[in-house]
């Protein structure tokens, strides 16, 4: 038996409107809406707030090192999944929602997954397998933006999903049968997408290819359920303790509760720590895969 025929649940609806032109013309609206959209956003603060507070704002959200400019930098990328559901509903003819697969099998699918990679993510955070950690936000301001922070981090990673596993993954799926296609295009232009040498240096390589196999492993979960479920579920747990748990010291760790004693330009202790996240990252798919079996 085929294990990738529920793929079919995603794809059978984008049949009708899966042309490879369609698809890249897609591509290409949503990242201009999503830019532009940001543009209006930054033009409207300019306008009602002045350019010292367009610039502070700029700053704070590309630092992202306090609690509100990391929230609004999540927020943001929201802005990918409107793009992805203004192209789908408009230059495809489908219903948007569809990205996600069926309702019901999407939310079961969801929790099926969480309730496993929650508490698998908490074991594995007491064990000592990473350096020493210091005290971020203090633990009452912590909670007091928790209901924020995941929020936030399921408006980011479900803007992903909807577009990589969502629109991606279904409209290839629909039009070729071969999944090194349609699973291994949309895993590598969600890699690209994380590539940063200004921040990352000599490790920016090894990092894209972390999120390259990352994408793998969503794909492989979507392709097994039919839903965006599974994917999102691993994708959430897995920002949630990257970015609210324990970050990197430095940029994007304004909502963390500790951080690592080094920032990501500490090259030799990155790559140590990304061995140790690449385990965790197999571990974690792994049992959303036996989760789904359940």
């Amino acid at each position: 038996m085929d294990p990738y025929r529920p793929q079919q649940i995603m794809s059978r609806p984008a049949q009708s409107s899966s042309e490879v032109w369609r698809v890249c013309v897609g591509l290409v609206l949503i990242v201009i809406i999503m830019f532009g959209l940001m543009q209006a956003i930054l033009f409207l603060v300019k306008s009602s707030f002045g350019e010292d507070t367009y610039f502070d704002v700029l700053a704070g959200v590309n630092l992202a090192q306090t609690p509100w400019t990391m929230l609004m930098l999540l927020a943001l990328m929201g802005l990918m999944g409107v793009a992805t559901f203004v192209v789908t509903e408009t230059l495809h003819g489908r219903r948007a929602f569809e990205l996600l697969g069926p309702p019901g099998l999407f939310v079961r699918q969801f929790w099926q997954v969480l309730r496993i990679l929650l508490p698998l993510m908490l074991v594995l955070q007491l064990l000592p397998l990473y350096l020493d950690r210091v005290p971020g936000l203090p633990f009452g301001t912590w909670m007091a933006f928790l209901p924020l922070t995941l929020l936030g981090l399921l408006i980011q990673t479900g803007s992903e999903e909807l577009l990589f596993r969502g629109y991606l993954q279904s409209n290839l799926a629909a039009r070729f049968r071969n999944p090194l296609i349609w699973m291994f295009l949309p895993s590598a232009i969600f890699a690209l997408g994380h590539h940063a040498p200004e921040t990352y240096g000599a490790n920016a390589w090894i990092i894209t290819a972390w999120s390259f196999v990352f994408g793998l492993f969503a794909a492989d979960l979507t392709a097994r359920s039919g839903s965006l479920g599974p994917a999102l579920a691993l994708h959430f747990v897995n920002n949630l303790f990257a970015i609210a748990e324990t970050s990197l010291n430095g940029e994007m760790s304004g909502l963390a509760l500790r951080t690592l004693p080094f920032g990501p330009d500490a090259e030799d202790q990155i790559r140590a720590l990304l061995y140790i996240d690449f385990i965790v990252m197999v571990i974690g798919w792994l049992s959303a895969r036996l989760a789904l079996r359940a």
